[in-house]
């Protein structure tokens, strides 16, 4: 896919050694279609990481896709220079008028607080509130799916009794679903997190539906039943050696941390890790945008909203 970001951001360099088509701002505005209006709302600390992740699985379709990053104004980032949010990154304020085919809000390391405790959870929830009308689709992360799926359908979470860390197998509950159209009947996934949402509560809600789950890592994909909202529990977008780095970041913090499950090659962290999931990953990201952001969204985005009661 001919991906459309801003010339100097780091995920360009990055994305184009891989051989990812990342087209110039010149070249997109020379070509007579109406490309895709996305926005990323990046709520990692990591956020260049983040961004080179998630702009690499959408990029797997002839859709031309212009990329806007959001951030929360009423956080301080610290792992990111102020030159780069500054560089790269818009508020709310500045797009709140705006109108979007589609929207991603990411995972952020915040699961073990209440979500009122958050800092911006004034702010996500007014971007939340705001996506309603103003956007057509939207894909929830990791945390941003335990937020999305808490502020809409007052889907509570759970803490597990330790981190839910490692590649797991899941199975699909809803094969039909062109969400997950092309997966295998079992498939693997990633997830890093401290919190669950149970699948009981979803099915008991007529608004949503499941999707897949896994039998040792609860819900991995749910959906509301108008194709709005699409969460996803866990984290398909991370590289292969993500949950390496995240394992040494533990060992620095405790004594005693876990490896990461079903992740190196005979539990031997010496050994490189192999990425199992990268191929459903791909799908999930690029069924989601043609599916159900380039076939149903409006050709003119000011008319998105307008049959929201």
């Amino acid at each position: 896919m001919p991906i459309r970001i801003p010339d100097s951001l780091p995920a360009t360099e990055i994305l184009e050694s891989e051989n990812i088509f990342v087209m110039t701002e010149y070249r997109a505005m020379h070509q007579d279609i109406r490309p895709l209006k996305l926005l990323l709302l990046n709520l990692m600390p990591t956020k260049i990481v983040t961004e080179t992740q998630i702009m690499r699985k959408l990029s797997n379709t002839p859709l031309q896709i212009d990329v806007e990053l959001l951030q929360t104004i009423s956080h301080e980032s610290k792992n990111v220079s102020e030159e780069h949010l500054e560089t790269f990154y818009t508020s709310f304020e500045d797009i709140k008028d705006k109108h979007f085919d589609g929207m991603i809000i990411t995972g952020a390391p915040v699961e073990r607080l209440d979500f009122e405790d958050v800092d911006y959870w004034d702010e996500l929830t007014r971007i939340m509130d705001w996506s309603r009308t103003n956007v057509h689709s939207v894909l929830h992360i990791c945390w941003g799916a335990q937020a999305g799926i808490y502020h809409h359908y007052g889907v509570p979470k759970y803490e597990l009794p330790e981190k839910l860390f490692g590649v797991f197998e899941h199975k699909l509950v809803k094969p039909s679903s062109p969400l997950v159209r092309g997966f295998d009947d079992v498939f693997m996934a990633p997830h890093s997190r401290y919190t669950e949402v149970h699948a009981e509560d979803i099915e008991a809600n007529p608004a949503l539906e499941l999707i897949a789950v896994s039998d040792a890592a609860g819900v991995y994909i749910a959906k509301s039943t108008d194709s709005h909202h699409f969460f996803v529990f866990g984290h398909p977008e991370y590289d292969t050696e993500t949950l390496g780095k995240e394992y040494e970041r533990d060992l620095g913090k405790e004594d005693d941390v876990a490896l990461p499950v079903n992740y190196y090659p005979n539990n031997d962290p010496s050994l490189p890790p192999l990425a199992t999931w990268r191929a459903q990953a791909q799908l999930l990201y690029t069924n989601w945008l043609n599916y159900y952001v380039y076939q149903t969204t409006p050709y003119d985005l000011g008319t998105i909203g307008e049959d929201e009661d």
